[in-house]
Formats: structure tokens, sequence, C-alpha cells
């Protein structure tokens, strides 16, 4: 395998922060350092942003990396990993910027590199805009590591709403030796359930999300079985949906803002759920990109259906084969029904 620097362009694909997480990961997972320049030049404020720049830092951290660029609202980075190290850490974002994002950085190079278990603790938003939330994490992302033969267990200490934050997430990660590939084919039967959660907020605005979601689902000829949950922290609220199907659950997800209508956080977890079940794809949108890094580290092949390609998953594709020699297509237009092959 190459020792040279990986010379990478954030503009490219979707442009955002996800290139910046994948290559991390995956410089601490090969030893190949990387120069990332024109850093997340699609979004409104192009650079790293503090939750960016923790997963700079805390990758550094667990990898003993040389870092250059690591400043707020930098666009351009050099990151030349060291060994990983196992063991206990916090990471702060001081902001609600999202633990997931953060975790996703972090978790594969210690499972496969660690010599032993792993412990994080994870402080930011826990359910914030454009960012699996933590149920996700719990309900979708985690079974699917499981699949793969990797062990991670996640605790939600505290919940972190935008734009307060302060959440509190922990995670366990024992060390894997071995990861396993899959071969899923189409989704079969399923059942919806889910929960509408306010924080610090009325409880009537989580039976006005329930409502409308179980009226909606209703109106296609859907049962969802909905319960109302009050927590503490926020403020925020959250509807939540899955679709209980086997192997792995899909979980959807709307937010509440200020101004923003309960109703209105319900229709777009709803229209999340209505878009899934319009194919018959086992694997969502969101797990899509996600499952790309650890199944081009599995020995043997892959393959799975997807309801959407999206931008994301064909970036991931093109960020992990600039780091590693492994084929991965992808059969499907954008914005259609895919099928990831890893070969």
């Amino acid at each position: 395998m190459s020792t040279e620097r990986v010379e990478l362009d954030g503009s490219f694909g979707e442009g955002g922060g996800q290139i910046l997480r994948t290559s991390l990961a995956l410089s601490l997972l090969t030893g190949r350092g990387f120069h990332l320049k024109h850093i997340r030049a699609r979004r409104s404020k192009p650079g790293l942003q503090p939750q960016h720049l923790m997963c700079v830092k805390a990758a550094a951290a667990i990898g003993d990396a040389g870092v250059r660029g690591a400043s707020l609202g930098s666009t351009d980075l050099v990151f030349d990993p060291g060994t990983v190290t196992a063991g206990n850490y916090r990471f702060d974002i001081g902001t609600a910027g999202a633990t997931s994002l953060l975790l996703h950085t972090l978790y594969l190079p210690l499972a496969l590199k660690g010599a032993r278990a792993s412990s994080l603790t994870l402080v930011g938003g826990t359910h914030v805009e454009k960012s699996p939330c933590y149920h996700f994490l719990d309900i979708t992302w985690r079974p699917w590591l499981a699949q793969l033969g990797l062990d991670v267990r996640l605790q939600m200490v505290h919940p972190g709403f935008y734009p307060r934050g302060g959440g509190v997430v922990e995670v366990h990660i024992e060390p894997c030796t071995t990861l396993r590939g899959i071969e899923v084919g189409a989704r079969q039967r399923f059942r919806l359930t889910g929960f509408s959660a306010v924080a610090s907020l009325p409880e009537d605005i989580a039976l006005r999300q329930a409502r409308r979601a179980v009226e909606r689902l209703e109106a296609k000829g859907y049962h969802a079985d909905i319960k109302t949950e009050s927590w503490e922290g926020g403020p925020g609220t959250v509807l939540g949906l899955c679709v209980q199907t086997t192997p792995v659950p899909a979980f959807f997800f709307g937010l509440g803002a200020r101004g923003k209508r309960a109703e209105r956080v319900a229709d777009e977890a709803v229209e999340q759920v209505l878009a899934y079940l319009a194919s018959d794809a086992l694997v969502d949108p969101h797990s899509a990109d996600q499952l790309l890094l650890p199944l081009a580290l599995a020995p043997g092949p892959s393959t799975y259906r997807v309801g959407e390609v999206t931008s994301h998953l064909l970036t991931n594709i093109d960020v992990i084969c600039a780091f590693v020699n492994r084929d991965i297509l992808c059969e499907g237009e954008a914005g259609a029904t895919g099928t990831v092959r890893i070969v």
C-alpha cells in the first residue's frame, strides 16, 4: 500500500463534512496521511466548523497524529496519522454539533486498531438537523454494525438539541479482529412503531405530533403505534418513526424548531417513511453510505439494495477508493433505487 499522502478536494461530490470524516477514519485505519483542500466548499459556512474541528482533534488524539490547518474556518488540512490507542476518551464539541458524526469518525479505527475496548463520552447535540440522531444510531446503525461483527454499545445520558446542545452520549467499543460482509435482499414484512417526545416543552406538542403522524400514515393504509414521552433537558422536540423489519429496523425522524408547528415535524418524519416504503429496498438512504466504510474493509464481497442513491453515497465511494484498493460499484441513477456491490 502506498504511503504517500492522499490528495483530496473537499468541493467535489456532496462537498460537505462527510469527506473529512471518512478521510480521517481511513487515514487512521490505513496509516496514510492526507491533504484536504477546499473543505466544505459547497456549504454556506465553508471550512471547519466546531463539530468538524472536534472530529479532527479527536482523530488526532486517538491516533497520535500530526495536523496542520486545524482551526475554525480552515479550508485546508494536512493530517498524518500515528498509532491508534484504545482507551477512555471525552470529547466536548462545545456547541450543538452532532455527537453522531463525531462517533462516525472514531468508532472504526478504535474497533479495528485498538488492542482493547474503548469508552467514549461525547458532548454536544444528540438530536440536530442534517445528522443522524441518537435514536437512529441505537435503533438502526448499531444493529447494522452487529451484522458486520462490530460490538458498539450506546447510552444517551442527556439529550441535546439545537441551539443549546449539552447532550451526552456514552459509547463502549469492543475490539474487532475480522469484519463480515453482507448480502442484503429485499425488505419483507414490517410494522410501524414510534415515539413523540418533548424536552422542557408542553406535552400537548408531543400529542399533536403523534396525532398528525398517525393520521398521515393511516391515510396511506399504514397503522403505527406511537407513544408520547417527556424528557429532561432541552428545550426540544422530536418525532421518531421505526419501520420494524429484519434483520435491522429503519428509523426516521423530524425535529422541532422555534416557530415550527408540531404538525410539520410529524410531516417530515412521515414523508421519509413513505419514501422508504415506496421501494422494497431494506437499507435506508442514510445507512447506505454509512455501511460502505466497514464493508470496504471486510474480506469477501458484499451486496445491498438501497431505496435512493444519494450524493453522500456516491461521494463516500470516491473517498474510500482514494485510500484503499477495492472495487465498489453503485448500480442505479442518483435519486433512484440502486444496488451497491463491493467486490
